[in-house]
């Protein structure tokens, strides 16, 4: 399928079944799917999965994915159950599985809403809005269907392990279908390990295999703000840690672990 041809980065199969569009291509290797609007997807799933039920009036408080293998550019089937049921407090969780094994899972903690308006307060300061800024073209970093994707508008020019971004895409995440604020949001954050690399990326590839997303509030908007430092340690590990935004202010933090090695030599 021609990337033009398609305005979304998944179509529906069935009711658990979705096959990813070109847009979703990953940046290290064309026949799998960037993780980012995978994780998207399952918070989809997750919103679909909730809303055959009654409002309990729980709110998404933190969710943790677990990239348990290749993510080959091929259809995925999404599971989703409850693991802890709760009148306050819930876990779910969801699996995406291709070729019939699972390559990702999702929990997410949900929490009952109350009003702490009078006790909030604490995050960091609010960054400059994306309207203001210039557009960076990320693809010239990075290959792939998901990045060419994107509207990515730095704060300043982006630093090795060090970059404050605005992430926003025009694309649908499921065609057809309206997605959630928070699951278009959340469709982005992974783009983080990719904003602030240390290293080249045809010298050295430091996927992360997992990525873990609390948050105080629910983002509101089009727009990913992503505060992003990278480390990388002595022994083939890392960590791209997030301060999360919206155009309102932080909204939470993203942690992902990295795992860094040098690409072999072309022969």
């Amino acid at each position: 399928m021609d990337a033009s041809a398609s305005s979304s980065y998944f179509e529906r199969i069935d009711e658990h079944r979705y096959k990813p569009t070109p847009h979703a291509g990953g940046a290290w290797d064309r026949a799998e799917q960037h993780f980012s609007p995978l994780g998207g997807l399952l918070v989809h799933a997750i919103d679909g999965y909730r809303a055959g039920r009654p409002d309990d009036g729980m709110v998404l408080g933190r969710i943790s994915f677990d990239i348990l293998g290749r993510l080959a550019a091929d259809e995925c089937e999404i599971r989703v159950e409850t693991v802890r049921p709760g009148r306050t407090i819930e876990l779910v969780e969801a699996t995406a599985l291709i070729a019939g094994r699972p390559v990702v899972r999702a929990r997410a903690w949900l929490l009952a809403t109350l009003d702490t308006g009078p006790v909030s307060g604490g995050g960091a300061d609010r960054l400059t809005p994306p309207d203001t800024l210039a557009p960076w073209p990320m693809s010239s970093l990075w290959p792939g269907g998901f990045i060419a994707s994107l509207d990515v508008r730095p704060l300043a020019e982006p630093q090795p392990g060090r970059t404050t971004a605005w992430i926003s895409t025009e694309l649908d995440l499921v065609a057809g279908e309206a997605a959630s604020p928070l699951a278009s949001y959340l469709a982005l954050v992974d783009t983080a390990n990719g904003i602030a690399v240390r290293r080249n990326p045809t010298e050295w590839m430091f996927p992360n295999v997992d990525l873990t997303v609390h948050l105080h509030r629910l983002p509101e908007g089009r727009w990913t703000g992503l505060d992003t430092t990278v480390v990388f340690g002595p022994a083939g590990q890392g960590v791209t840690s997030t301060v999360l935004h919206d155009v309102i202010g932080p909204v939470g933090h993203a942690q992902q672990i990295l795992t860094v090695r040098p690409l072999p030599a072309a022969d």
